[in-house]
């Protein structure tokens, strides 16, 4: 396995922190379902641009060392990660066995992804 380089974790990281921001921008607001719609929406994307401001460049970078197909299973992997948290302990909402074997088979087809080789 090569030596992990900044231009492999910065991605990563930066796709983590992505996440945050994203979850919060798409399922933050449920915890204020008494607040106007519109004032969810304007929040959702005041908090979308800095999401897209760490996206956006992870993928650019990640795209050195990284295939599209590996990229985007990294951001699905990290979204189920940073919603199970999200859903826990903001929303204060049970994850259930149900939920663990759906991300299981999610993280089963990751690791194909990356240890496809054409």
């Amino acid at each position: 396995m090569p030596a992990l380089s900044t231009a492999h974790l910065l991605p990563i990281g930066m796709l983590i922190g992505s996440n945050v921001f994203m979850t919060f921008a798409w399922y933050g607001h449920l915890s204020y379902k008494s607040s106007a719609i519109w004032m969810a929406i304007m929040a959702s994307w005041m908090i979308a641009l800095p999401e897209y401001s760490l996206a956006v460049p992870a993928n650019r970078i990640g795209s050195g060392v990284y295939s599209a197909a590996e990229l985007k299973t990294m951001q699905e992997v990290i979204t189920l990660c940073v919603f199970a948290g999200f859903s826990v302990f903001w929303l204060k909402e049970q994850l259930t066995w149900s939920h663990a074997v759906g991300f299981s088979l999610i993280a089963a087809g990751a690791f194909f992804i990356f240890h496809a080789k054409a």
